[in-house]
């Protein structure tokens, strides 16, 4: 059963109605005019019906108008009937310019209300682009943007399904029928879903080929395509948030590993000072101690020199970390710089033969002297800690594709494979030597440090069983020989 038409519906047509039959009265009885004076009277209260009310209004006031026209001003008056030809002529021509000058004037009038809706919509879109601009983390872009789709778009309710957490949010009494699990799998869908009375929209939220999550707007819903924009504003905003907040988490990292290279750079200077004032005076007690006294001094110094170690490599690591190596590049022979770490190292390679394949004609590097003999000397200490005593060490240098490659080979048990991508980590040690082995472990991560400092790289290839080798390359400094 149809619903009764409104009262301010009738009202409109009785007006309309009302309207045709005050031109044909005015002209009848008053003012006597030719027929196309009365024709073109009845098409502007037409026009002005149309334009005022709509379609169905003026297609009534153009029948009236055309029956009224024929009753009272086409031969022969008063009868409903058209005897010249030229009357019949102008009287189709009268009722297709009236319906369609109706039809013509509703187009305008329905695509002017569709204008100024997408104008509402465009308008809602950017105050809720406004409002999640204000908004922190990933999560709180979630809720925000769910609280302001209901208020601003004054939806029934709404829901986001966020994948990277698992968090479900929801705003408006409504937002119960759409369940998580509805939720869920819309997010593995590939295009957003109408339901068939246009009473919920659920959707996918991707951005870049990543999924993001789902969302899903109760009725009263906007346009479709003010609801695809949502669904790429909200990506989009999401995305921002989360590379926002990431920048932020890389930012404190950051700072925390400066303070905590800073901290450890200072406690490492404050170390260093007494170490010193101890080595001086256990080196001038060691000559006129007696036997036990000498015994205990002996130790004290070896403990002394390990401390200033430690202390070298915590500072030297603190730089690194820092970024603050000061690099003062000179042009340098390898043979100089492998001699040079084997003779500070003599005392620990007292018992291990050390081979060096380097030919004389290489061409010299262009590196720091000081602190690449210390790449060097980590590299040689790292293959004495974790190869037997007395088994050979070998090192080599060659040229190859214009820089020059240094590699020192132990005879150890080698290094599992899915350790070689850490063993330059600050304090990694390998599963088999980890409680073993003296040291701070941050030997060739100091290593590492430098060689990348000289915008080179170092490496690591080994074989179970067969021993390690640890390759760091150089940069030419100067002509060949």
């Amino acid at each position: 059963m149809k619903p009764p038409m409104k009262p301010q519906r009738v009202w409109r047509f009785a007006a309309s109605l009302g309207g045709v039959g005050v031109v044909v009265a005015l002209y009848r009885t008053l003012l006597h005019v030719n027929n196309t004076t009365v024709a073109l009277t009845l098409l502007l209260v037409i026009l002005g019906v149309s334009a005022r009310w709509g379609l169905a209004e003026a297609t009534v006031a153009s029948v009236a108008a055309v029956l009224g026209f024929n009753y009272y001003f086409l031969e022969p008056i008063g009868r409903f009937t058209i005897e010249d030809p030229q009357n019949w002529v102008a009287f189709l021509a009268f009722l297709v310019t009236a319906v369609t000058a109706s039809q013509l004037s509703a187009y305008a009038r329905r695509r002017t209300a569709e204008a100024e809706a997408r104008r509402q919509e465009i308008e809602k879109l950017y105050a809720l682009l406004q409002a999640m601009t204000l908004t922190g983390n990933a999560r709180r872009t979630v809720r925000e943007f769910v609280h302001r789709t209901v208020q601003i778009f004054e939806c029934g309710a709404a829901a986001f399904y966020y994948s990277p957490t698992g968090d479900i949010v929801r705003s408006g009494p409504e937002s119960a029928p759409v369940s998580d699990h509805d939720l869920k799998a819309a997010a593995e869908i590939e295009e957003p879903s109408l339901d068939p009375r246009h009473t919920a929209f659920t959707a996918p939220v991707r951005l870049g080929g990543r999924t993001l999550g789902s969302m899903a707007v109760l009725a009263p819903l906007p346009a479709e395509a003010t609801l695809r924009a949502l669904v790429n504003l909200v990506a989009i905003t999401l995305e921002k948030a989360r590379a926002i907040e990431d920048a932020s988490h890389a930012e404190a990292a950051h700072q925390s590993e400066v303070l905590k290279s800073a901290l450890l750079d200072s406690l490492a200077h404050d170390i260093k000072t007494p170490l010193t004032s101890i080595k001086a005076a256990v080196t001038s007690l060691l000559g006129s101690a007696p036997g036990t006294e000498q015994e205990l001094l002996t130790i004290i110094n070896e403990e002394a020199d390990r401390l200033n170690r430690l202390s070298a490599e915590v500072i030297a690591m603190a730089r690194v970390d820092a970024g603050k190596l000061h690099l003062e590049k000179q042009t340098v022979r390898v043979g100089e710089l492998i001699a040079d770490a084997l003779s500070e190292l003599a005392i620990a390679l007292k018992n291990r033969p050390v081979t060096v394949a380097a030919a004389r004609d290489l061409p010299p590097v262009e590196a720091d002297p000081e602190l690449m003999q210390q790449v060097v000397k980590h590299c040689i200490e790292n293959a004495v800690k974790y190869s037997p005593e007395q088994s050979p060490i070998g090192i080599s240098a060659t040229l190859k594709n214009e820089k020059i490659v240094i590699g020192i080979a132990d005879r150890g048990p080698g290094i599992e494979e899915n350790e070689r991508l850490r063993i330059f980590d600050r304090f990694f040690r390998g599963r088999q030597h980890r409680f073993d082995t003296k040291g701070t472990g941050m030997g060739l991560a100091i290593a590492k440090g430098i060689v990348e400092a000289h915008g080179e790289r170092i490496w690591v290839e080994s074989e179970r069983g067969q021993g390690s080798t640890f390759y760091f390359s150089l940069p030419l400094g100067g002509a060949r020989p």
